[in-house]
């Protein structure tokens, strides 16, 4: 028995909200007092990895066709290959600054999954209707970390960044698998839980 897909979508979100106020803290408090403790450095890009590491099950265990299990994939492929270019990064074993490219492809990857795997209009249900809304926010959204590359010390961007990942866990606690959108659910979408 499995559960339902929102209680998966709760558990990543959970994920993306801690990975998303790590960011924030480290806005906050500045790069070097974050990074007096070394431990800290390796925090963000290990939970990333571990993060498209805990997607493979949800490939694996909670697809029910071919599309989700490919989009599931190329989520878990893009943060594990996010998450392992910026621990190179942080060990200093990647020198070049162009690795911090991954970031922006990672996210683009992400959004454009979210829009491929979902095959129902906008108002189908809530949960159609904030994968279309996810989908859209990250490929936008992946603009923001393509400018930190160029920018890396705005502090405008990197806490933009930070929000954007608390927007996507903040969209994942909305997600519910059949729920009425804006007082609209369509009669195909299945008996409201």
């Amino acid at each position: 028995m499995t559960p339902p897909p929102e209680t998966v979508h709760w558990m990543f979100a959970s994920g993306f909200l801690f990975l998303g106020l790590l960011r924030l803290a480290e806005v906050i408090a500045g790069e070097a007092v974050w990074r007096r403790r070394a431990w800290r450095v390796y925090l963000w890009p290990g939970l990333v990895f571990f993060i498209g590491v805990a997607m493979w099950p949800v490939m694996t265990f909670y697809t029910n066709s071919a599309i989700h299990m490919l989009a599931h994939s190329a989520w878990a492929q893009a943060l594990m290959v996010m998450g392992a270019a910026e621990l190179g990064l942080a060990r200093g074993k990647l020198t070049s600054p162009w690795w911090k490219l991954t970031t922006p492809f990672a996210v683009f990857v992400t959004g454009v999954a979210f829009l491929v795997h979902e095959q129902n209009d906008w108002l189908f249900a809530r949960s159609a209707f904030l994968h279309h809304l996810l989908g859209w926010t990250l490929v936008i959204g992946a603009l923001v970390p393509l400018a930190l590359v160029f920018r890396p010390r705005s502090v405008v961007l990197q806490s933009g960044f930070a929000v954007l990942v608390v927007a996507v866990a903040v969209m994942l606690y909305c997600d519910r698998d059949v729920a009425p959108v804006f007082g609209h659910l369509s009669p195909l979408a299945g008996q409201q839980r």
